[in-house]
């Protein structure tokens, strides 16, 4: 079916689409351009949503803000925000009444006419994401990139060809609703996380696993072996299984040994490259990138995967030098928003570093944290609700005897100021939060960016 298909059948149907931000706004215009009966819901005001509420208006759009926005949903499609849990009261309550609840992803893959290769996981996914684009790309492809990075597709759909690919990070909340699964699933690692907003662990893990239970034995999944969780998963997948790992060797798929990355097949084993050929810094990263080769495996070279390997820089806000001064240098790792990931952080540094924490709580335990932070902080800021709560997780860590020095601070600028006076010629300074943003920033794009703006200030 295509997208243009899709929007025939949805003529003389009552549509909601909950949400309209950045994810959502091409299908609303598209709907509306359609001339198809939509109505948008939206927990922001119309004083906060500005311009926005109307330019909707002015394409046809019937709009419910505010705290009310949920109230009364009547409808015969229902388009869900990846932000709203299906649970929700008045989503469930839709769904009695007869609607049928959708999402812009889930009818995206309805209508993709490519090969999708998708990636999901608790740590890892944006890299991962982004290392498969650089590697499809380099090969010749033609390569859609979107979920949570790049951009919404779906409007796009009809445009891509058969032999392009789709290269999608997916998180839990796009695919706790999902009833397909992409012909290349990548699972890089599972944790505990968002237990703000999941019931429990036991959800969280069952939408991660949305990512490859729908396959057939064609498809390919592509799990990490070091991870309790996704060497579990293997054991049900329905195709082809593939792992990548940094402790032991794997009889299909991609590992490293020592110094060297290896691709298995079939019991059988041999060398891609060193692991110092990868450019960017850290041992997660050599997972990153072991991950990726394994699910591109058949469509790149090992030229290009040498040579992406030895060019390609990175993400933003992910382990990302933004300046040296005076000997120190700066990392912004402001996606690090639990502890596993600000673990991953540490452990990419040769040497102790100075490190700014905290932020929202996620309903996440920071014990295991407290000890990677004995072992690898020389000094330790902390800011945000947060702050007491990893105070303890450090100071009741084993090996805890006086360092490293904790301060605390109440605004975040003064802790970058704080991290900055602490640190000599050959230190380094990583904002590693381990928590998210929303008690202070909009998002950790926002939190990345004023540090930045901080310590560009601070070295002038």
């Amino acid at each position: 079916m295509t997208f243009r298909a899709y929007l025939d059948g949805l003529k003389g149907k009552r549509v909601v689409v909950v949400g309209a931000g950045i994810s959502n706004m091409p299908l609303i215009t598209a709907l509306l351009n359609d001339g198809i009966d939509a109505t948008v819901c939206d927990k922001r005001t119309r004083d906060d949503m500005g311009e926005t509420a109307d330019r909707l208006e002015n394409l046809g759009a019937r709009l419910k803000l505010g705290d009310q926005y949920l109230a009364d949903l009547r409808a015969d499609i229902v388009f869900r925000t990846p932000g709203l849990m299906p649970s929700n009261a008045a989503l469930s309550e839709a769904v009695r009444h007869g609607a049928v609840l959708t999402s812009e992803m889930e009818v995206f893959f309805d209508v993709c006419p490519c090969k999708i290769i998708a990636v999901t996981g608790s740590d890892g996914k944006t890299t991962t994401t982004s290392i498969l684009t650089e590697l499809l790309r380099n090969e010749g492809f033609t390569v859609h990139v979107g979920g949570n990075i790049g951009r919404p597709l779906l409007c796009d759909a009809d445009s891509m060809r058969p032999d392009d690919i789709a290269v999608l990070e997916l998180s839990s909340f796009q695919l706790i609703t999902m009833n397909r699964s992409p012909q290349t699933a990548v699972y890089t690692n599972l944790s505990p996380n968002h237990l703000d907003v999941h019931a429990d662990m036991e959800e969280y893990a069952g939408a991660k696993r949305n990512i490859f239970k729908h396959q057939d034995r064609s498809d390919r999944v592509v799990f990490n072996l070091d991870n309790e969780y996704t060497r579990e998963c293997a054991l049900s997948a329905p195709g082809e299984v593939l792992f990548f790992s940094l402790r032991e060797k794997v009889g299909s798929g991609v590992y490293a040994d020592s110094d060297t990355i290896y691709e298995a097949s079939g019991g059988q084993s041999e060398a891609l490259m060193q692991a110092g050929d990868i450019m960017l810094p850290g041992v997660h990263n050599v997972g990153n990138f072991m991950a990726a080769f394994a699910a591109v495996k058949g469509l790149v070279s090992r030229r290009v995967m040498l040579e992406t390997a030895r060019t390609f820089r990175g993400v933003r806000h992910r382990i990302e030098l933004i300046a040296e001064s005076r000997g120190v240098r700066y990392y912004n790792d402001s996606v690090a928003s639990s502890p596993t990931r600000t673990i991953a952080g540490l452990r990419a540094f040769g040497q102790k570093v100075i490190l700014i924490a905290g932020g929202k709580d996620k309903g996440v335990a920071f014990d295991e944290l407290g000890c990677e932070i004995v072992r690898h902080v020389k000094t330790l800021v902390l800011t945000g609700l947060t702050a007491d709560t990893i105070r303890t997780a450090v100071e009741n860590a084993p090996g805890f005897k006086g360092e490293p020095e904790i301060l605390l601070c109440d605004d975040f600028e003064e802790a970058v100021k704080t991290a900055a006076s602490k640190a000599n010629k050959g230190d380094v300074v990583l904002l590693s939060p381990a928590c998210t943003s929303f008690d202070r920033f909009a998002n950790f794009e926002e939190r990345g960016d004023k540090f930045r703006e901080i310590v560009m200030r601070i070295i002038r």
